[in-house]
Parts: structure tokens; C-alpha cells; sequence
């Protein structure tokens, strides 16, 4: 296992970090997990109070087994709206995990500006944040984010955060300015779940799979986020131990690009102009904001992947998340435009924009299900 610097924090993490939102139906399941974690040479193990009982199966397993000297924990708190608040719920996570002290703390999902209000207070949470770490509770503070690049980048610039946990991936790289200015201000970067968010990847459909080879699409994505020297780690989330073997060929892969894999990649980005002609959505996003508040580059993205790739079963999943997540996934479903054509005269692509948005809807909605008292 490759071991990297995680910006200021001064932490070696290895380049993969065993993420525990998932593998959650048996205590016992979880504790395997773990076990094999650390075979493969994962030092950093992150979890969160929002995570069912993850935090109180690791807080028992580390109770049995002690904690290796070398293991560095993650726990993520959600934005408080007061300093009382996020002292509460400091101690609560402390004691699920059964431990004095947490290496590193993520403000969990600092999403909206109200968030970022609450985190620059400084009577509020991160008040109760700085006593922790004062009295030794906490090591290092960053965040965690699933909001818009205008919040991330000023919830960086704060000053308050030594490492951030992103979203970025092959299929989104929407926060490449981002990355930049992480190295620019030394924080760590984790990225979150790029198997899963980053496409649901571990079942590649057949398209993708042909436009990869001779790789594997997880492979090759992968490859292209651990070629970049900016990135410290990747978040694995296995629901059972032998899904970690996949990383045995990857472990050491932190070397540049191959001029096979950089092939690979370029077919992979060539492949949507030669699917979609003049549809394609190029991700610019100066069609927003939308008066009707949906996230039109987001749903022009998902029917790319579906269409390029046939990525339909992660169209559908991240689709069904509008109207649904709250400010996790924010936006409304494609279905909710009105034709008010205030997006047209802005779109570089000169984009039928309302009628992208329909098809996407009608591809990604899924099946209509039928209600319990409806009749047969």
C-alpha cells in the first residue's frame, strides 16, 4: 500500500481509506471488513454519527482488539446551529467509538450558505470544535461537502479546515478548480466514494466496459484519480471483505498515467460528441440558476452517462435522489419546467434545453409503481 501526505494535517494516510457507511447488516461482517482493511495496509478507517451503528461497531471492535498504534480515525459531524449543540454531539460520537480521542473531524456535509454561516460563528459550532481540540479530543478539522463549488471554495478559503472530503470523479470533474486551490492552501484531499458516486462502478455496464478496454472501468478511474499528486486518498466502501480484493493491483499504483491508460481515457472522453452530436451538455452550468429550481447541468449529466455509456441503473439512482435528499442532492426533478425559456439565450451549446430536460425525465424516472390500494 502507497502512503500520502494529507496536506497540513501532516498525516500519512494510505491512498485508500476504508469508508463505513456500508457493510452494516453484521457486527461480525463489519469486524471482518476491518480485519482485512488492515491486511491490505489501510491506516485511516472513516465513519460518521449518521451512519446507522457504525460508529458504536467500531467503538467495539477497537475496544476488543486495541487500536493499532499506527490506525488514524475519521468521524464526521453534521453543521450545529450552536456552540451547545456540537459539544453534545462531540460526546456522544466519542463515546460510541469508545476513545478519548478522534485523529481527524469532518464537519459533515457543509452544503449550503447557511452552513457556511454557521461554521464562520464564532460563538457557534466550531467553538465547541476548537475546545475539543484544545483539550486533546480531536486532532485535525476539515470538512465534508456535497454543495455547489461557490460554497466549497469559500468554506476553504476560511482558514478553519486543514483537509476536505470531495466529490470528484472521472464522470465529474466539475471541482477541478477546486483541486488546485487545495494544493494552493495544503489541505488533505479525500475523495469520496469514487466506485459508487463516481458511477456505481463496481457493476460497469457492457458499453462502458468496451469503451475501458482493455481496462476495467473501476480500474482505469481509479488510475486517473491516484495519478494526481493532489489527491491523498480514495474512500473504499465494501459491504463485505472480499470486495477490498480489487485494490491489491492498485495499492502501489500512484505512478503517471501509462500511454495505454491515457489512451483509454481519451476514447472515454471522445465517446459522448460521438453518441450524442449536438446534445451533448458540456457542463458549463450558465444555465443556471433555473427559475424552477432544477439542477439542469446535474440532470443533462446523468442522461449523458446513460446514453454514452449505458450508465442507466446510476442515471436512475442519482435521478430518484432530486426531491428526495434535501440539500444533499439539491434540485427538481426535469419534469417540473415550465418552458419559461430563461435558460435558452444563456446555453454556449444553443441546447433545446426543455426538451433535453423531458427525455431526460422520461429515461430516468424509472417505473411507475403501483400504489397498495390500487386496484389489479
Amino acid at each position: 500500500m502507497s502512503y500520502r501526505r494529507f496536506g497540513q494535517t501532516e498525516l500519512r494516510l494510505s491512498v485508500f481509506s476504508l469508508g463505513t457507511m456500508r457493510g452494516l447488516d453484521h457486527p461480525n461482517t463489519f469486524a471482518a471488513t476491518l480485519e482485512r482493511a488492515l491486511d491490505l495496509g489501510i491506516n485511516h478507517i472513516e465513519t460518521a454519527r449518521g451512519y446507522g451503528p457504525s460508529e458504536r461497531w467500531l467503538g467495539d471492535w477497537l475496544h476488543r482488539r486495541g487500536q493499532p498504534q499506527d490506525l488514524i480515525l475519521t468521524t464526521k459531524i453534521p453543521p450545529q446551529p450552536s456552540r451547545e449543540a456540537m459539544a453534545q454531539a462531540l460526546a456522544d460520537s466519542l463515546e460510541r467509538l469508545r476513545v478519548k480521542r478522534v485523529d481527524c473531524l469532518a464537519i459533515h456535509g457543509l452544503n449550503t450558505p447557511d452552513h457556511l454561516a454557521w461554521v464562520q460563528d464564532p460563538k457557534g459550532c466550531m467553538a465547541a470544535v476548537a475546545e475539543a481540540q484544545a483539550e486533546g479530543k480531536i486532532g485535525h478539522v476539515g470538512f465534508s461537502t456535497h454543495g455547489p463549488r461557490e460554497v466549497i471554495q469559500a468554506a476553504m478559503e476560511t482558514g478553519l479546515f486543514s483537509f476536505v472530503l470531495l466529490h470528484y470523479y472521472y464522470f465529474f470533474q466539475r471541482h477541478a478548480p477546486l483541486m488546485d486551490l487545495a494544493q494552493a492552501l495544503d489541505l488533505g484531499v479525500f475523495i469520496i466514494s469514487p466506485g459508487d458516486k463516481g458511477g456505481m462502478l463496481y457493476t460497469p455496464p457492457d458499453t462502458l466496459r468496451q469503451v475501458c478496454r482493455p481496462f476495467d472501468p473501476l480500474f482505469l478511474t481509479y488510475r486517473w484519480l491516484l495519478s494526481q499528486p493532489a489527491i491523498t486518498t480514495l474512500s473504499v466502501g465494501p459491504a463485505r471483505p472480499e470486495e477490498l480484493d480489487f485494490l491489491t493491483a492498485l495499492a502501489h499504483r500512484t505512478d503517471p498515467l501509462t500511454a495505454a491508460e491515457a489512451e483509454a481515457l481519451q476514447r472515454l472522453d471522445q465517446h459522448p460528441a460521438t453518441v450524442l452530436g449536438t446534445d451533448l451538455c458540456r457542463q458549463c452550468y450558465a444555465c443556471l440558476p433555473c427559475p424552477e429550481e432544477i439542477h439542469i447541468p446535474e440532470v443533462l449529466r446523468l442522461r449523458t452517462l446513460a446514453l454514452a455509456y449505458d450508465m442507466q441503473g446510476f442515471g436512475e439512482y442519482r435521478y430518484r435522489m432530486f426531491e428526495n435528499a434535501g440539500h444533499w442532492f439539491p434540485g427538481r426533478r426535469a419534469n417540473r419546467c415550465t418552458d419559461c425559456g430563461d435558460c435558452l439565450p444563456r446555453c454556449p451549446e444553443t441546447l433545446n434545453i426543455p426538451t433535453l430536460l423531458r427525455d431526460t425525465h422520461d429515461r430516468l424516472k424509472g417505473p411507475s409503481r403501483r400504489r397498495l390500494w390500487e386496484d389489479d
